[in-house]
């Protein structure tokens, strides 16, 4: 597979948060091939802030993977990570981070700041920035036109 693959893969969970009324963000995390973890947001159906689309595909793939910290392993997502995210992402030691939409609000693979580049810090992935990335931010345009125009009708 190819990273477009792995990234249509997060685009398919970033539709199942956005049919659950989620921000539509979905993530995968891929080991030699293979993806062994999958995520979407859902931090408003399970009363979780920390359960943004990365979270839950790093919990996945360490639950399989029967290890916390993820060492070769790449994450695509298809909106640039938070700080919270970026965070994780370190603990965990992934090794790559493929992004498709920047996020110039709280983006921090280098739209407001680059933690990922931050030299203090003991961990740095390789980023890829801006993978199908108009696809992806249609996709977030879409949604929330979407719950704007509900906001106005109800």
């Amino acid at each position: 597979m190819s990273d477009e693959d792995y990234m249509r893969a997060a685009m398919a969970l970033a539709r199942e948060a956005g049919a659950n009324d989620e921000v539509p963000v979905g993530a995968v995390v891929v080991l030699n091939g293979e993806i062994v973890g999958r995520g979407f947001n859902q931090p408003i159906g399970r009363h979780d802030p920390t359960a943004h689309a990365e979270i839950m595909a790093l919990r996945d793939a360490g639950a399989r993977l029967g290890n916390y910290r993820l060492p070769g392993c790449e994450l695509y997502v298809t909106l640039e990570p938070c700080a919270m995210c970026a965070g994780a992402i370190m603990h965990a030691r992934i090794a790559r981070v493929v992004y498709g939409a920047g996020d110039p609000k709280t983006g921090v693979a280098g739209s407001v700041v680059d933690l990922f580049a931050e030299p203090r810090l003991n961990h740095h992935a390789t980023i890829e920035r801006g993978l199908l990335g108009e696809e992806c931010g249609r996709m977030l345009s879409s949604f929330f036109a979407a719950r704007r125009s509900k906001t106005l009708v109800a």
